[in-house]
């Protein structure tokens, strides 16, 4: 919060200082302009906090909102919070729109396959991650890896560089946990899951392809069951196809590379000093 607040030179804001008197205080609401999912309520309030600003949350993250829904109270020197508007509006649109949007793709998932886990990706806006992640929980979504550290995914990269079961064997001899292996077709996911993968990524395949794929690893003598996850043009007027296929969930780029913003607005009001 602070670092997006020297992004926009906040504190030197020149047109406020011209205009307005050091001691004006001023009281100020911020509403939801359109329905979606709020997220983004802490680092609104951080923000303000930084700037001196006092402040009531109406609402948590996760709530629902519509036009005209006051989701944060301000109270403080009107320098300061015209300094912090854009900002503190920035992460509620943003990360409200992250949230919207998974979970009108939880919904359409869920209608369609009761159980179906909607992921989110690493496509995150640098340096937003935490918040874009936790954006996708409260729409219902799952978070899924962190970061490179957070989980073993070998990917069709690595795979151009070392034989799949190789890779797997040296994957599983770390430790670090389940292993999870990208994987383009039947053949490679059936090698995959007899070289000791944990799960698979079936990643860049249509719905109709997957199906096909999961119901072939499924009735292959011998084969165990893993949980099989969807990447690669998964999008939300699809998600109802890809949930039918049999797989345990998708993971969707578009929740935090392409979600619209909600909009959201900030009303400011004089304090008014009551007489002597």
């Amino acid at each position: 919060m602070l670092r997006a607040l020297k992004e926009d030179r906040a504190r030197e804001d020149l047109t406020s200082r011209l205009l307005l008197p050091a001691s004006l205080r001023v009281r100020a609401t911020v509403t939801a302009q359109a329905t979606g999912v709020l997220a983004g309520v802490v680092p609104a309030a951080e923000t303000a906090r930084q700037l001196g600003l006092s402040y009531r949350l109406p609402l948590r993250d996760g709530a629902r909102v519509r036009s005209g829904t006051v989701v944060l109270e301000l109270e403080g020197k009107a320098r300061a919070m015209l300094a912090g508007e854009r900002t503190l509006l920035n992460f509620l649109m943003h990360l409200s729109g992250v949230a919207t949007a998974t979970a009108r793709a939880v919904e359409r998932a869920r209608r369609a396959r009761p159980g179906f886990r909607v992921r989110g990706t690493r496509k995150t806006v640098p340096g937003l991650r935490e918040l874009e992640k936790a954006a996708i929980e409260s729409g219902g979504g799952e978070p899924h890896r962190a970061d490179l550290a957070s989980g073993l995914l070998v990917k069709n990269n690595h795979l151009a560089l070392v034989r799949l079961e190789e890779g797997i064997r040296r994957a599983r001899a770390g430790g670090a946990g389940p292993v999870q292996v990208e994987v383009r077709s039947y053949p490679l996911a059936a090698r995959a899951i007899r070289a000791g993968a944990d799960s698979l990524l079936l990643d860049n395949v249509g719905p109709t392809a997957a199906r096909r794929i999961l119901r072939r690893l499924r009735s292959t003598p011998g084969l165990r069951r893993v949980p099989v996850e969807l990447s690669g043009g998964v999008t939300e007027r699809r998600i109802a196809a890809f949930a039918r296929t049999g797989a345990a969930a998708a993971s969707l780029g578009a929740l935090t590379h392409s979600a619209p913003a909600v909009p959201f607005h900030l009303t400011v009001r004089p304090v008014r000093r009551r007489p002597a």
